[in-house]
């Protein structure tokens, strides 16, 4: 995963230090003092810190250029773990990772957010305690807490504004209920941008400006634009599943208007289209499931979902000019069809310069993407340098 930014030369205190080292290359002493321009004692100060707390360790057998071997250090991404956990509308998962996000650990099951936030609270907390035995470690060395959930999110506060598909979770205060079991940061996002930031961050190094569109349930994306997430004013931006499609202007939708993205296009509306008395639909795995056994209907249906997600993507590509437009969710497991939808309407609408170094492709951390994100918001808190200066006890 991408570490945030190394400190700027002349950084003094130990967390800012770390930064330098989430790249996982080894240091000497004498580097560090170079890169930083702190004197060596006032670098020894700092490495001895982040040795106590375990953060960075002595590397064995250092390569020497001849002479008394010079001691390397390299972060130690072992030290502590974090949890992430990814609720969406019908499924839970929680793993637990290192502080690098490798993921070690994990425990997923089918579950409906509708069933409220204290029983999705307690099953993540309760299945941390399940996994981190396992691996040696116990509530106590969890550094941080990444949680991505399928509505808009405060991002400051961490609590669920107005999710409508989320009954009872309207301003839950999600950290504090984590907070009481384990002392850590925690950190809540909505899903799509937490997808976002995983698939960033995991798989296309060097790309700043991304579209991640979630085709699930529901439709969502989310928009990273100048390498940062970009939430808007109220945690709402990226809801693109209910803006207004010319060819649904008579379908009703969840969110309560007509015409939505996501009334015709969504994994939900595929399976209500596809169902039958004799075979009724309720998940869009279901659909999948028909488009790879060959069902034409559900490839055709696949098919133009994409093309009504690029008449939207089209408009957006115009606004924010992605380097790339990734597509993930349950339905991207029938990429072959969605994508080929998404790619026919986007190129062919869009002005050429924009779309002249524009990838559209399916999601390459796939199911994993919302896992890695969730575990790169919580690093990130964790091994901020001012949550380091506060476990130094300045």
């Amino acid at each position: 995963m991408v570490p945030s930014a190394p400190p700027e030369p002349g950084a003094s205190t130990a967390g800012a230090l770390l930064q330098l080292f989430r790249d996982g290359a080894p240091r000497t002493r004498a580097n560090l003092a170079q890169l930083t321009g702190l004197s060596r004692p006032t670098v020894a100060q700092r490495i001895d810190q982040l040795i106590d707390l375990g953060l960075i360790a002595p590397v064995a057998d250092a390569a020497s250029t001849g002479g008394r071997p010079s001691a390397q250090l390299a972060f130690n991404p072992r030290a502590r773990v974090v949890l992430a956990a990814d609720l969406g509308a019908l499924h839970a998962r929680v793993a637990v990772t290192d502080l690098r996000g490798e993921l070690l650990a994990e425990i997923s099951t089918p579950r409906e957010i509708s069933s409220g936030p204290e029983a999705a609270i307690d099953w993540i907390l309760d299945s941390a305690e399940e996994l981190l035995p396992s691996l040696g470690y116990d509530v106590s060395q969890v550094a941080g807490v990444g949680i991505g959930v399928p509505g808009p999110v405060e991002f400051s506060t961490g609590r669920p504004i107005n999710p409508p598909i989320m009954p009872g979770w309207d301003r839950f205060d999600i950290p504090s209920a984590i907070r009481a079991r384990i002392d850590a940061p925690v950190l809540v996002d909505n899903d799509v941008n937490i997808m976002a930031l995983g698939e960033l961050s995991t798989s296309w190094n060097g790309v700043t400006d991304l579209i991640f569109v979630k085709v699930a349930s529901g439709i969502g994306a989310g928009i990273v634009s100048g390498g940062s997430l970009r939430r808007g004013a109220n945690g709402a931006a990226g809801d693109i599943g209910h803006i207004a499609l010319a060819r649904a202007a008579d379908t009703p939708c969840p969110c309560g208007n007509r015409g939505c993205l996501e009334a015709v296009a969504s994994g939900r509306a595929l399976a209500r289209e596809l169902s039958t008395e004799e075979t009724p639909l309720h998940r869009p795995s279901e659909v999948v499931a028909l488009a790879k056994a060959g069902d034409v209907h559900a490839i055709q249906l696949i098919r133009q979902a994409g093309r009504d997600i690029g008449e939207v993507l089209t408009a957006c590509v115009s606004i924010m000019n992605p380097s790339a437009i990734v597509i993930g969710g349950t339905m991207a497991q029938a990429a072959e069809h969605l994508v080929a939808g998404v790619r026919e309407v986007v190129y062919a609408r869009s002005i050429p310069l924009s779309t002249e170094q524009l990838t559209i492709a399916p999601s390459l951390a796939a199911g994993n993407a919302a896992i890695y994100g969730a575990a790169q918001l919580a690093i990130d808190a964790a091994l901020a340098p001012e949550r380091i200066t506060a476990a130094l006890g300045g």
